[in-house]
């Protein structure tokens, strides 16, 4: 399986700058198997330690943090010999063993030359009240589940993925049908390792299904096993209300669909929770599309997204006989599922500030507003052929931007003013 994050990890090995590497993401994204393939492909060895699969080495850091004696019983537990240039060291689970976490600043400070990455369950979540967390002696790196781009080269589509990349039109046009297929499954299936893997193995609708459905219950269980128990109530009431909040025409998330009087105040630290867990997606309203965006963030206005649209999909419970004939459940959700994938493919990047923009009276929006190289980008979003976009055309009218797309079903388009993208090419932006 082709991951595109072995690419940021080689820029990263052949940095001089370099410092330990923590692997950021939800249960389930690949994490391990990430660390594992780079240690495979770009080192002659790895040791891999898991720390919650091996309580013995738990309590490695508790009395000190002298590296010789640590590299000693990493060394004896895995009968590798650690050799700077070419071993790369991984710690996984690293969350579970004592002050792990702080020894990544003793390896920063002492031993440069080593290569360490880590990783873990739910540090998003964890990390924050650590008061001993090694602040500006780690490097971090954001993992979310596969992109379009890597669903089609997992997929053998690697041709297809270069003509995409290349910017080859007519031979894109010519494949039409084969990408948006590859598009509606993707909407069912999604970009989880594990349900793509079975997926490409079996097409096994029913099997995928049954993989989602086990991957949400690991997250459910995880409110009540690691979030403070005061607000587990009000998480599963955030994680429940996303494909309602989604199906609504408007978009901004409104507290009043958790229940009659609810208020910011009661909720933040639920979504917030959800949002350091991976889980979630925010991506903020703001007032004016100047540089730098976050200057114009408004707070108080925001969407939310999952992390995955093939867990969308399973939530609201779309069978693949609606997707494939798309009936009345899938044409219900289409412009859900679509600005969610769109929210996906964007994060995925990491390149960029994602934002969204309405005026004030909430009468014109533009779905997502990127901060990217310095240049502000609207996006509009339509999930079928029906290209009207009168707010995009009214913000473009108002804010000239110099770069302006559309993602829709219809072909590649340049219209002077902005370009029309179709949904399946949206790894080229």
């Amino acid at each position: 399986m082709y991951r595109n994050k072995l690419e940021a990890l080689n820029i990263w090995k052949s940095s001089d700058s370099r410092k330990p590497l923590i692997i950021r993401g939800a249960r389930q994204v690949g994490k391990t198997w990430l660390m594992k393939e780079f240690g495979k492909t770009s080192f002659k060895k790895f040791l891999y330690i898991n720390f919650e699969d091996t309580p013995s080495l738990q309590s490695l850091f508790d009395s000190d943090f002298d590296i010789n004696r640590i590299l000693t019983v990493l060394e004896i537990h895995s009968g590798i010999s650690i050799t700077a240039p070419d071993t790369l060291i991984i710690f996984d689970e690293i969350q579970t063993a004592n002050r792990a976490i702080t020894s990544l600043k003793y390896f920063c400070e002492k031993t440069p030359e080593l290569f360490i990455i880590a990783a873990g369950s739910l540090l998003g979540i964890t990390m924050p009240f650590n008061n001993s967390f090694p602040v500006g002696k780690v490097d971090f790196l954001d993992l979310q589940p596969l992109s379009f781009e890597e669903y089609l080269f997992a997929s053998g589509e690697e041709k297809l993925c270069k003509a995409i990349k290349n910017k080859d039109w007519k031979t894109i046009k010519i494949f039409k049908e084969k990408l948006l297929n590859y598009l509606r499954t993707y909407f069912y299936v999604g970009g989880m390792p594990e349900v793509v893997s079975s997926f490409i193995k079996n097409k096994d609708f029913d099997e995928v299904r049954k993989i989602q459905k086990r991957i949400i219950l690991s997250y459910e269980s995880d409110f009540s096993k690691h979030a403070p128990h005061e607000i587990v109530p009000r998480i599963r009431m955030v994680w429940q209300s996303i494909p309602a909040q989604l199906a609504k025409e408007n978009k901004k998330y409104i507290y009043g669909l958790l229940r009659e009087g609810a208020r910011a105040k009661d909720f933040e630290l639920a979504i917030q929770w959800l949002i350091d867990a991976g889980l979630l997606q925010k991506i903020n309203r703001i007032t004016k599309p100047e540089l730098p965006l976050t200057a114009f963030t408004d707070l108080s206005a925001f969407k939310l997204y999952l992390n995955d649209v093939g867990l969308l999909s399973a939530m609201v419970g779309l069978d693949s006989k609606s997707l494939i004939q798309g009936n009345e459940l899938y044409l219900q959700f289409k412009g859900s599922l679509t600005e969610q994938f769109v929210a996906q493919q964007l994060q995925a990047k990491n390149d960029s500030i994602i934002t969204y923009w309405t005026n004030e009276r909430s009468t014109s929006e533009v779905d997502f507003v990127l901060q990217k190289e310095g240049e502000i980008i609207p996006i509009e979003v339509k999930a079928e052929l029906n290209l009207k976009a009168k707010s995009f055309k009214l913000f473009y009218e108002k804010y000239k931007p110099n770069t302006a797309y559309r993602l829709s079903m219809a072909d590649y388009k340049n219209e002077i003013w902005m370009e029309n993208i179709p949904l399946y090419c949206i790894d080229w932006i």
